[in-house]
């Protein structure tokens, strides 16, 4: 900025010429320059006032219009926010191949109490026992006195129980929305569904997670929003579950059972249209687990899934098949059926005495181990391993339930000449019956191999070929001749032809060294129709006993091929199979050509 001199030269010069003062000159400087720095304070001043005003009236305009909109909003008690992440309430029903519910949501509320808010404690919580008689009145009293500033009273209420709460009163009790899982058909299909529980929990919401079977499996497709709430749709029947349920209870009730499994599976899709583990429980009020010494005997124990046994002679079928597809034996082929069999100081036996010579056709129909152990010696251990792992019995299986990951089958430490002839007729291999279907599947496919699943498909599976449908076929008639001439004549359902054959092993000490003497696994793979198979059914009963005769029997003809038989006379209309019965001859009519 450029400063005026306060005496400037030349104006003191010409005043000194004209006679005048040099000092006025410079106190009108003074003046001039003091009114122009007033001027600007001044504007400077009245700009700052301006803004400041402008500011203020904004502000102004900002609330009145903020105190406008809730003047004319309807009144609404303040929400509390959650924290972190935004709670997923919302989860996807569970429905069966026809859309019928199998899990589905259901509103309710959870009850919560502050106590710095309560008007009457002693009287909330004499009131709150009084409906909650689960609930101790001194404890309430206890909490509701002290320091605590908020606690959960109960997480699920009943629409009756809340207004009951609703009418103590008490303003600090209050009522936070939730939404729970409800299962309409209780304990059916228990084990496929499995649970679920509460996750992340705030005031106004929470978070249904599965702990179970699909309910965890799909625990994120279940509660992902780009689904939309689509349901998940699962291969199971539900009147085909409920039916093999009832006459499996029946059944294991009937046989003095300790536990029952069944597994019924498409041979050509591979779905689970029925999947049942007994005792079950109500997914609505899950068990607590058990101790990890009586796990087997827990009602959450899936004994389709999660239970290796040793399956007896239902292995028979696979030494026979592998036999006929190698080119070893024919259905015809005679097998030397003499005993006992002596390998080292072991003996293996047969059931009765069966002569010396039998087509393998016979070896299967009337179960001999000493014939079928004679086949697989002849097919050797290298080639009876590959065939196993072709069939799936050497890996867990990959059905869509979080407990059937981990359960791998049980093999022989060293698979020696003596294992190869045990596996053959179901020893010394242990495995689940959901692998057993999944390998009678592909022996009834055309030789096929199937992946088991509970979502449902609509097309058959390609999968590797394991078999020829030669050796299919004539597998197949091998299992409908076991019905109609051997160990499961009563599985026989008139209209149904059924086949299968039957399994009775002893079941091992609880120690792993030994067996017992009179405890079994009875087990009955069936097909059916057999000249046309579309299902598989495995029964297997734990520890069976039969006493409707002078001697308890144990054994899988008549245990667990009754059970089935009624199973399949059951649901095979359900499954949209209509009998085939030959018409009956008519009295007094003879028929002649023309």
């Amino acid at each position: 900025m450029i400063r005026t001199p306060l005496r400037p030269l030349a104006r003191i010069l010409r005043a000194r010429d004209r006679g005048e003062s040099p000092d006025a000159i410079e106190h009108e400087n003074i003046r001039r320059r003091q009114e122009d720095m007033r001027d600007r304070t001044r504007e400077r001043a009245e700009g700052r006032l301006l803004v400041l005003a402008a500011m203020f009236l904004c502000a102004f305009v900002v609330i009145g219009g903020r105190m406008g909109m809730l003047a004319a909003s309807v009144p609404e008690e303040p929400r509390a926010s959650s924290q972190g992440a935004e709670i997923r309430a919302q989860r996807a029903d569970i429905v069966d191949r026809r859309g019928r519910i199998l899990a589905t949501n259901l509103e309710t509320f959870a009850l919560y109490a502050q106590p710095p808010q309560m008007i009457d404690p002693g009287n909330a919580a004499r009131e709150l026992a009084r409906i909650f008689p689960d609930l101790d009145e001194e404890r309430l009293l206890g909490d509701f006195t002290g320091k605590r500033k908020f606690l959960w009273i109960k997480k699920k209420i009943s629409p009756e129980q809340k207004q009951a709460v609703h009418d103590i009163g008490e303003p600090g009790l209050l009522f936070g929305a939730r939404e729970m899982r409800l299962y309409p058909n209780g304990k059916l299909a228990s084990h496929v569904m499995g649970g679920t529980r509460f996750g992340r929990e705030g005031v106004r919401a929470a978070e249904v997670v599965g702990v179970a079977g699909v309910e965890k499996y799909f625990d994120e497709v279940l509660l992902d929003p780009a689904n939309g709430s689509r349901a998940l749709t699962l291969s199971l029947d539900l009147t085909v579950q409920a039916a093999t349920e009832r006459v499996l209870a029946g059944g294991m009730k009937l046989m003095n059972a300790r536990g029952a499994a069944a597994v019924l599976m498409d041979v050509r899709t591979g779905e689970v249209i029925s999947l049942a583990s007994l005792p079950d429980f109500d997914p609505n009020d899950r068990p607590r687990l058990p101790p990890s010494t009586g796990a087997a005997d827990s009602p959450l124990f899936n004994r389709a899934v999660q239970g290796v046994y040793e399956l007896g002679s239902t292995f028979k079928i696979f030494t026979a098949a592998q036999a006929m597809d190698l080119g070893i034996a024919t259905p015809d082929t005679m097998i030397n059926t003499a005993g006992p069999l002596r390998w080292g100081k072991y003996s293996i036996r047969d059931f009765r005495n069966y002569g010396s010579e039998l087509t393998l056709d016979k070896v299967i129909v009337k179960s001999s181990n000493i014939g079928t152990a004679r086949v697989a010696q002849e097919i050797g251990a290298e080639r009876q391993q590959d065939f196993f792992r072709d069939l799936g019995f050497f890996d867990p299986t990959s059905l869509e339930l979080v407990e059937a990951a981990g359960i791998k089958p049980l093999l022989p430490s060293k698979w020696s000449e003596l294992s190869t002839m045990t596996v053959s007729y179901g020893h010394g291999l242990s495995a689940s019956p959901l692998h057993l279907a999944a390998g009678y599947a592909t022996v009834a496919n055309g030789g096929r191999r199937v992946v088991p699943t509970l979502l449902k498909r609509d097309a058959p599976q390609d999968g590797p070929r394991v078999m020829s449908e030669a050796t299919s076929a004539n597998a197949r008639r091998m299992l409908r001749r076991v019905v109609t001439e051997g160990t499961a004549s009563f599985g026989d359902v008139p209209g149904y032809a059924v086949g299968g054959k039957t399994g009775t092993a002893d079941k091992p000490l609880e120690t792993g060294r030994g067996y017992h003497e009179d405890k079994v696994i009875a087990t009955f793979a069936s097909i059916f129709p057999a000249h046309d198979p579309r299902y598989v059914l495995v029964v297997t009963l734990d520890e069976p006993v039969e006493t409707s005769g002078p001697e308890p029997r144990r054994t899988a003809g008549w245990t667990a091929v009754p059970v089935a038989a009624e199973i399949i006379g059951r649901i095979a209309p359900l499954l949209g199979l209509r009998p085939d019965v030959e018409p009956g001859q008519l009295a007094d009519i003879t028929l002649t050509s023309n």
